[in-house]
């Protein structure tokens, strides 16, 4: 399927060497100020030719808003938004060789088994190229979760290969426990993350950037490729959203995540590394959100008692409890507790890369490969917008259901 949500519903369209790619969006809230110039900034995060580590294909991938707005503001009817591809080159897919033989490890021999045809410029709907709709979209449903709640979702790039950001220890066998960790999930922006000192891998640290950006030159020199991980942190995310049993919080941010092209895995909040420590080190105690309210006696309310968090507008709160640490990544049951969610996600290395590959055709015969085309030797340092955006329109989608939940609940409520 191309559409993507419930609530908050988005179609995508396009393939990577056609005319245009983009999205009709379907359930956006009618009155919020929304313009291209609210979209743009996430598009040029993604855009290709940002570096000499990224693909040379010369896009500007500007969007434009054909549908759903009036005077720059949301009528609560489709939103149109459409990229138009203008360094398209399905010529280097053709020929015996390119058009010949399914590339290895990518789409080719799939889609052409599946149905009867392909799309042999680019992997077509394979192509990375399809993401643009779906970082154009979470960039709307990110503004209103921002106006109404204040949600922040900021991510970035945690390994290269096996240069990492944070390896494991023996006493931090996940970053769950890493104080350093922790600390950036609360203070990390996207400002931060663009540095310049960061740039062109976007991974806030200065010394693993430049270890990362010297892995991915190694092997675009040698035509070859290599694979990272993305980490992402949504901050100040409404208590109660998530769908027991099959739409739990977690298992829609893992769809959506995986469902970007290239990734291989997802883990949230200790992940993998907390399968190895036990259940004492790795429950979340509860512990009181809200200052205890004076005794009779008239003693004050206890000073380590932390004030109701309100950021960018967000109305406060209404849950008494928070937890103590935040293995879980801000998620019980399905459901999200308040407290920061986080989440990394695997990238393989990207599929089409120049060296010569001994492999065979759509028939069966043996022969070469050696692939054309514009590439990227990584894609973690594009994919950060596209984790950003997926995380976003799974957060719209589920607070729009919860709202509304909430809303007849509230109506029940009012009839005593």
């Amino acid at each position: 399927m191309s559409t993507f949500g419930r609530a908050f519903r988005v179609t995508t369209y396009g393939e990577s060497h056609c005319p245009s790619v983009g999205c009709i969006i379907d359930g956006c809230p009618p009155g919020m100020k929304l313009t291209e110039a609210d979209i743009q900034p996430q598009l040029t995060r993604r855009r290709p030719g940002q570096s000499a580590l990224t693909t040379p294909r010369d896009e500007k991938d500007r969007v434009q808003i054909q549908s759903g707005t009036e005077s720059g503001i949301t009528l609560g009817t489709p939103i149109g938004l459409m990229v138009k591809n203008e360094d398209q080159r399905p010529h280097d897919y053709k020929g015996d060789t390119m058009a010949g033989f399914p590339r290895p490890s990518h789409a080719d021999y799939t889609y052409q088994e599946k149905y009867g045809v392909r799309a042999s410029s680019g992997g077509g709907r394979s192509s990375a190229r399809e993401t643009i709709a779906r970082v154009a979209s979470g960039a709307i449903a990110e503004k209103y979760l921002s106006l109404v709640h204040g949600v922040e979702i900021v991510a970035f790039v945690s390994s290269v290969g096996n240069e990492e950001l944070f390896p494991p220890t023996s006493t931090h066998p996940t970053p769950s426990t890493n104080p350093i960790f922790l600390k950036l999930l609360d203070t990390i922006t996207r400002e931060e993350v663009d540095h310049p000192d960061y740039l062109p891998v976007r991974c806030p640290n200065k010394e693993a950037a430049t270890r990362m950006s010297d892995k991915i030159a190694e092997f675009r020199d040698k035509k070859d490729s290599i694979g990272g991980t993305v980490t992402c942190v949504i901050r100040n995310c409404p208590v109660g959203i998530g769908e027991p049993c099959f739409d739990k919080i977690e298992a829609c941010l893992a769809q959506g995540m995986l469902s970007i092209p290239a990734t291989k895995g997802f883990e949230i909040g200790s992940g993998f590394g907390g399968c190895a420590v036990p259940g004492s080190l790795n429950n979340d105690a509860f512990v009181s959100s809200v200052p205890v309210a004076p005794s009779q006696s008239g003693v004050d309310a206890s000073p380590d008692a932390p004030p109701e968090p309100i950021t960018n507008g967000a109305k406060p709160r209404s849950n008494r409890l928070k937890t103590k640490t935040n293995n879980s990544g801000g998620v019980q049951g399905g459901i999200s507790n308040g407290a920061h969610i986080y989440f990394r996600v695997g990238f393989k290395p990207p599929a089409t890369i120049g060296q010569a590959q001994n492999t065979v055709d759509f028939e069966g015969k043996e022969g070469v490969l050696e692939a054309k085309g514009r590439h990227d030797p990584c894609v973690v340092p594009r994919a950060v917008a596209i984790v950003e955006a997926m995380a976003a329109l799974v957060v719209m989608d589920a607070v729009m259901t919860q709202s509304s939940r909430q809303s007849m609940r509230d109506a029940l409520q009012d009839r005593g």
